[in-house]
């Protein structure tokens, strides 16, 4: 595996601390770098913590639905089927919290490098600021490419991953391409089985009505 550019480690960053991070971001820049470091990497494992902690609770009822269908049932062919349904969900789920805990072990490589690398720290700042001073524009761009759902019944993940990618197209003048391609990395890591599918589907249409615009 190739080593993450600081870009990357400073998406990661901002990605997994911008839910916990203060209303007002715009105090990181009063803060010394020890104490900037801090707080995004706190933030960073509470984000991780509480989205382990949800997909191993969406599993664990997944499986008690299907316990439960299959102990009520008649050994009907329908109960069945939907009770085997339950259960592979209950197994996806559980790989995806698997997955979201082996992201842990690149943990002391990004605290190195946000404690190494100014411009990791830097660029994760002008991310989480970024986004918070123009939420209400990049909601917007999102909600618009959106296909019969809404932004706030969104993952979290999967939304702070958009928020990340439509802020470096919109107003951080990265390359549409670019941001797109590191937004569907991030969902690898980070979102469910077929996150980097719907977001690379979102950005892809955010990008467009920005040529039609």
């Amino acid at each position: 595996m190739q080593p993450r550019k600081p870009q990357q480690i400073a998406r990661e960053l901002a990605l997994l601390s911008l839910s916990q991070l203060p209303v007002n971001p715009k105090k990181l820049d009063t803060l010394p770098d020890d104490q900037l470091v801090s707080k995004l990497v706190l933030g960073a494992v509470r984000t991780l913590t509480s989205e382990v902690q949800d997909t191993l609770d969406n599993a664990a009822g997944e499986l008690q639905r299907s316990n439960d269908r299959i102990l009520s049932s008649q050994t009907r062919a329908s109960d069945l089927n939907s009770a085997r349904a339950m259960l592979q969900e209950a197994i996806a789920c559980t790989q995806t919290a698997i997955n979201q805990l082996g992201t842990a072990v690149d943990f002391p490589e990004l605290i190195q490098l946000a404690n190494q690398d100014k411009g990791v720290r830097n660029y994760a700042k002008e991310l989480v600021i970024t986004v918070n001073e123009n939420r209400h524009i990049i909601d917007e761009l999102i909600s618009s490419a959106l296909v019969d759902w809404q932004v706030t019944r969104l993952a979290q993940i999967d939304r702070d991953i958009l928020q990340i990618a439509v802020a470096e197209m919109k107003f951080l003048g990265v390359p549409d391409s670019i941001a797109i391609n590191e937004a569907v990395e991030l969902a690898k890591r980070y979102s469910g089985d077929d996150g980097h599918r719907f977001i690379n589907g979102v950005l892809r249409r955010v990008t467009e009505q920005k040529k039609t615009a």
